[in-house]
């Protein structure tokens, strides 16, 4: 178990020496996606102007306060309260938004699935978990709102943050087809088996 520092853009050599249970500490930027967001990215065919070519995303659909632009509030919004949403049903997502837009680090909740495990192996990408609850923790950890883009779909639309300290975030799913959701998902069968078979029970 090890700690890294890792300030965004990071290199396909940075996230293939992350090992399931190291820890993350994200600086410098982040940028906000979602349900909405991806669908039209890669359903609707529309482009964003942000290069997220080496950079970390995180499931989330902010709420923040609408401001008068100034140095602080560049684009007119400044954070309320910035929290991790589930990332199980952007599932189908992971692969294209590594592939077409060089996207490195999935920030979330709950876990992914197979086909992004995969996508990680193959391109080099990384599962970054929150524990569920600590939206308030995160949103001090958010520096300033610098940009926004597709911000029809408000609240998720691809915001692009200025952090500050990002985390320690827990390497949950890694390059090489380490998951600690499939750890979990072992363990929980091999404890099942014993139990049944303890009580006389055929599995």
């Amino acid at each position: 178990m090890a700690h890294y520092d890792l300030y965004t853009p990071v290199s396909e050599a940075d996230i293939r020496r992350l090992r399931i249970n190291d820890t993350v500490t994200l600086h410098k930027t982040l940028f906000g996606i979602r349900d909405a967001t991806q669908i039209h990215l890669f359903d609707h065919g529309r482009k964003t102007r942000f290069d997220l070519q080496g950079h970390a995303v995180i499931h989330t659909a902010p709420n923040v306060r609408k401001v008068e632009v100034s140095t602080k509030n560049p684009v007119g919004y400044e954070p309320v309260c910035i929290g991790t949403t589930t990332s199980d049903r952007m599932e189908r997502f992971t692969q294209p938004l590594m592939q077409e837009y060089g996207v490195r680090m999935i920030v979330g909740k709950g876990g992914l699935r197979e086909a992004s495990a995969k996508a990680f192996q193959e391109i080099g990408g990384v599962y970054l978990a929150i524990i569920g609850g600590t939206a308030a923790l995160e949103t001090t950890w958010i520096d300033q709102i610098e940009d926004v883009d597709m911000d029809d779909l408000n609240p998720e639309s691809l915001w692009r943050f200025k952090i500050n300290q990002f985390g320690p975030l827990l390497v949950a799913m890694d390059s090489v087809g380490g998951s600690i959701y499939q750890e979990v998902k072992t363990e929980v069968a091999k404890n099942k088996a014993a139990v049944l078979q303890s009580l006389g029970i055929s599995s």
